[in-house]
């Protein structure tokens, strides 16, 4: 599955700095009443922010235009721009911890690497001579339409708002887009439509299919997705009036606001409510939705998390990118959603997430030799303490398949948890039955910390760096302490031979690094309901004929039938990670039936479920195959 690539004539380390030179223009220009004609005659509202020297003068020249399209309300960008300066004064007086786990210290710390800058108006980006373009999507903010999620009619519209851009006297031609989350899938469906004058993408926190990778998460709804429509659908009544009035649009804007109030929100409930409703699974109108990263043309950087909720995918991303060399950059750090660039600009660190994006856009879109495209172009921080990695690619080339056999001798390391059992070198020699427990899960999880975008991080330890209270509800798979350092590099697979007592089943997993004081700390995770378990053999992802990365189809024509008492084996797909453990420390699979508030279960499928056991067998091994690299790896590190 990994595309080839063509090498950075010279990588440079992950701490790099690259010369952006000094702020030319010490002001900036606002007009909060744009309004950008749609060919279906959908007005689409936004704010345009120019250099200046005054801010009533803006400069009477084209500049680059760089474009964030946004569900959220440009009022919060525009807002945004206007505390960056002291939110990123306010990260820095908080110092970071030390990165061996993230933290809530660490979230704190966050704005003081330029998040809040990327976000908002990067004013860096606009004092160095970039025009910066927020748009409101259909049927949000203050445009008028409906908002029906990346739809192909939201897809059209990112093409004609670039080809408005190019046709204003203070667009010079060159064009990038830009955005988090949303807005930096919006851009990667962008650029996959090659609209004429696109130089450059930055995307931060995005992600390759937001359905099966955040809706339906391991085949089931996740509940997260139906209180972010619920914010978007709130921020929709919140419009900017002075350019509704200016531009005449108030009556349209009421008559799209009265005739569409709670966009998606039907559809959310029918998915919840209704047994095998057809978007409850993967289909073809969903993939409609999706960007087409390999007619991507446009220098392209993805900058992601490994708590993230699109960690999934960040390399899958970058792997699909048709782009030489330093034309394609992929940066992921140990956070959350809401924590990217936490510590970046420090020394040891990446620079400052407004600095790395200037960077990129003066290399593609004014062709600047800055040196960043030697850069990376796989840059990643090793979770546990490992420091920055550079490397042509992910995972490390140096990676061969091991695996570790579950076995259910008690590892005498997890007395909390729900079943003690361990992972061995050996394969098991007697059969033994492990139900799952049943029970709620507790909230203080890293699944909480992972939907709450780092925020419960604040907290405590037991919300991202610490998952015993979690794994009460689970059975644990244990290895004796380590003699070596162990490093993790890839994703994982987690084959098991199982049955159940009713119809249906659902398998929650969570990877952990246990430290000597018996803490958890979680590393990655993956879930599957076990009706939607057939392997896309094509698209998944094989290394020495091994299955390393299932790709399950997770579609209606797919479904397997669960019957009761009746084993089958299950491969479990989990988010891709580098990590290293320190020898003394001891590596952990638990397995749990539910993880609220990640994966919500609808009544129809708890009615299915009645009991679920892992079946250790020597004549069908329960394994976990993952990727490690030899200790001589050759990778850099900062």
């Amino acid at each position: 599955m990994t595309a080839p690539i063509t090498p950075a004539t010279a990588s440079l380390p992950p701490d790099a700095r690259f010369d952006i030179g000094p702020e030319q223009y010490p002001a900036v220009h606002l007009d909060t009443t744009v309004a950008i004609p749609m060919s279906d005659g959908v007005m689409l509202c936004a704010d345009l922010t120019r250099p200046a020297y005054r801010r009533a003068e803006p400069i009477d020249q084209a500049f680059p235009v760089v474009v964030n399209f946004t569900p959220y309300n440009r009022l919060g960008n525009r807002y945004g721009g206007r505390i960056a300066g002291i939110a990123r004064r306010a990260g820095q007086a908080m110092a970071g911890s030390d990165r061996r786990r993230f933290t809530g210290r660490d979230l704190v710390h966050t704005p003081g690497g330029g998040l809040v800058d990327v976000i908002s108006t990067n004013r860096t980006l606009v004092s160095r001579g970039y025009v910066d373009l927020v748009v409101d999507v259909r049927g949000t903010g203050s445009s008028t339409g409906t908002w029906d999620f990346f739809s192909p009619r939201e897809h059209l519209d990112y093409v004609e708002v670039l080809r408005w851009v190019r046709q204003q006297p203070w667009c010079d031609g060159h064009l990038a887009v830009t955005g988090v989350s949303y807005g930096g899938i919006a851009a990667l469906i962008a650029a996959g439509q090659r609209p004429e004058g696109l130089d450059a993408v930055f995307a931060i926190v995005a992600g390759e299919d937001p359905v099966r990778e955040l809706g339906l998460t391991g085949g089931v709804p996740t509940p997260g997705m139906a209180l972010w429509m619920a914010a978007v659908d709130g921020a929709k009544f919140l419009p900017s009036p002075r350019g509704l009035i200016r531009n005449r649009l108030v009556g349209q804007y009421l008559r799209d606001r009265r005739a569409d109030p709670l966009s998606g929100l039907g559809r959310a409930r029918a998915i919840v409510t209704t047994e095998g409703h057809p978007d409850g699974f993967l289909n073809d109108q969903w993939a409609q939705r999706l960007p087409d990263f390999e007619r991507i043309t446009a220098a392209t950087w993805i900058q992601g998390g490994w708590h993230d909720v699109y960690n999934r995918s960040n390399f899958r991303m970058f792997d699909r990118l048709g782009l030489d060399g330093g034309a394609k950059q992929v940066l992921v750090d140990d956070g959350y959603h809401l924590s990217i660039g936490a510590g970046f600009g420090e020394p040891g660190n990446p620079a400052g997430l407004d600095e790395l994006q200037c960077a990129w856009f003066d290399k593609w879109c004014k062709g600047i030799d800055n040196g960043v495209d030697g850069y990376g172009p796989v840059t990643v921080r090793r979770q546990g303490g490992g420091g920055w990695i550079s490397r042509p690619r992910f995972p490390d080339p140096a990676v061969s398949v091991r695996r570790l056999y579950l076995t259910a001798e008690p590892s005498g390391s997890a007395t909390h948890a729900g079943t003690d059992a361990a992972l061995s070198d050996t394969p098991p020699e007697d059969l033994t039955r492990l139900p799952l427990p049943t029970g709620r899960g507790a909230f203080a999880s890293s699944n909480t910390a992972l939907m709450t975008m780092g925020v419960t991080t604040v907290l405590g330890r037991h919300f991202g760096s610490d998952d015993r209270r979690a794994e009460a509800t689970a059975v644990t798979f244990t290895t004796p302490p380590l003699a070596q350092d162990l490093v993790l590099s890839g994703p994982m697979n987690l084959h098991l031979w199982v049955e159940t007592g009713g119809t249906e089943a659902f398998w929650s997993v969570t990877v952990t690094d246990v430290e000597p004081d018996g803490r958890s700390a979680a590393l990655t995770r993956g879930a599957l309901l076990s009706s939607l378990r057939a392997v896309d053999e094509k698209n998944s992802t094989y290394v020495d004929g091994e299955l390393i990365f299932p790709l399950h189809t997770l579609r209606a024509d797919a479904v397997l039938p669960v019957v009761p008492g009746e084993p089958f084996e299950i491969d479990i797909e989990i988010n891709p990670t580098e990590a290293v453990l320190r020898a003394g420390h001891r590596l952990r699979v638990a397995v749990a039936p539910t993880s609220f508030p990640r994966h919500f279960l609808p009544p129809a499928v708890k009615r299915k479920i009645n009991g679920q056991t892992i079946i250790v067998d020597p004549e069908h091994p329960c394994e976990l195959r993952f990727l490690s690299p030899t200790p001589a790896s050759g990778s850099s590190r900062a």
